[in-house]
């Protein structure tokens, strides 16, 4: 159940409480990407001390590898990987159709669904809306996604027609695999998954509207923005975000799929988006690079100027530039600095641990480094997040 418990007064920003079968996550709210069954370099008991509520799995991999044999056995993906929060799985869609992008020799997509060889080992699979939901059920997650047909935002507009058509047929065909395993397993409905579908159509409002009121019709607890969130020069796709977000009905859950940046999260969460995953903090922490507010400790986050049409209050403490800084540990001007990590981290080690010593495992390449750099920038998204609720609750966001 998603249930809104107030809605910004001077933009379309929404607070909110979402109860799941593995706990409540207050929304707007972001899960990081533990693709595999984890997030990279880091146990699950140090991601929810740096306060991660939800995490994202993705279908394809963990199918693929260890395979749903491994986990079924384990007791579920929760299990398998020590986690007691919640977890939402992809359709595994995106990682299919990314890997035929890239290699066409690897497979075809029809109507039927994505057949596709392993990229392991070669082997031949064939992923359906119907396996696609399957696999989700025997992962045991508390939120899936339907497969989709997501081609690139600057598609043809033959492809996108042709993609909002595919995808409209395969949620119909989720929705009603989904209702089958409901039926099968005899899921009571306070531990029903919640399904969420993806509106495609690119830059086209005509398509994406089209998308919208067909997935709408089908019904969903919730809807994703399909596609990256950005052009190819990685600029932000405001606009069809905005109308993509009013398309959805107001009681329902919005996943901006893929966002973000610390900067997109915040015009998205503005423009009404509820849910955000990103491999951004993880995958920037293993290269050394570290998120950091550039204001005050308190984390407020100065003036905010709203989009177009949009009220701005005069107390408004939100701001799209200069609210953080990103910095390389790799940088030769921290090798003697004695600054911690982060002074003010409810985490011991990035209290206590100095730039110094960070700039020393990276340099030695000791996994101990990415480690500490990962959890610094995972505590700087979700306390991002507070803020905004925060900003929310209080009628400055």
């Amino acid at each position: 159940m998603y249930k809104i418990l107030k809605q910004s007064k001077i933009s379309k920003a929404r607070l909110g409480v979402l109860e799941t079968p593995h706990g409540s996550l207050s929304a707007p709210f972001f899960m990081p990407d533990a693709t595999r069954g984890v997030v990279k370099g880091v146990e699950g008991t140090s991601v929810q001390s740096a306060g991660v509520g939800a995490m994202v799995v993705n279908t394809l991999h963990l199918y693929l590898q260890p395979g749903m044999k491994v986990i079924k056995k384990a007791g579920g993906i929760h299990s398998f990987m020590n986690w007691n929060g919640p977890l939402l799985s992809d359709s595994g869609g995106f990682q299919v159709f990314s890997l035929l992008h890239n290699k066409s020799g690897m497979g075809k997509i029809t109507d039927n669904g994505a057949i596709f060889k392993s990229p392991i080992d070669g082997s031949a699979h064939i992923l359906t809306p119907e396996s696609s939901i399957q696999i989700q059920f025997e992962l045991g997650v508390d939120m899936m996604v339907c497969l989709d047909d997501c081609p690139p935002n600057d598609s043809s507009d033959k492809k996108l027609q042709a993609a909002v058509r595919r995808t409209l047929i395969w949620a119909e065909r989720c929705k009603i695999e989904y209702e089958k395993q409901i039926k099968k397993r005899k899921i009571r409905e306070d531990k029903r998954p919640k399904l969420f579908g993806v509106i495609q159509g690119g830059m086209s409002k005509d398509l994406r509207r089209e998308c919208a009121r067909g997935l709408t019709d089908i019904g969903f607890d919730g809807y994703g923005f399909g596609a990256r969130p950005v052009d190819e020069q990685g600029n932000f796709l405001g606009e069809i975000l905005k109308y993509t977000a009013e398309l959805i009905p107001k009681d329902s859950l919005r996943f901006a799929l893929g966002v973000g940046t610390p900067e997109d999260i915040v015009k998205c969460a503005q423009l009404g988006w509820d849910m955000f995953d990103c491999v951004i903090p993880t995958r920037e922490g293993r290269h050394g690079r570290l998120f950091r507010w550039k204001r005050n400790p308190k984390l407020q986050i100065p003036n905010y100027k709203m989009p177009p049409g949009y009220k701005q209050a005069p107390n408004s403490k939100f701001q799209i530039l200069n609210f953080y800084k990103t910095i390389n540990i790799n940088n030769a001007k921290f090798k003697n600095s004695k600054l911690p990590i982060n002074a003010e981290s409810k985490l011991p080690e990035l209290r206590e641990y100095s730039l110094s010593y960070l700039h020393h495992l990276f340099k030695i390449k000791e996994p101990l480094g990415q480690r500490l750099a990962t959890l610094n920038n995972l505590e700087f998204y979700l306390d991002l997040m507070q803020n905004i609720r925060q900003g929310i609750k209080n009628n400055s966001f």
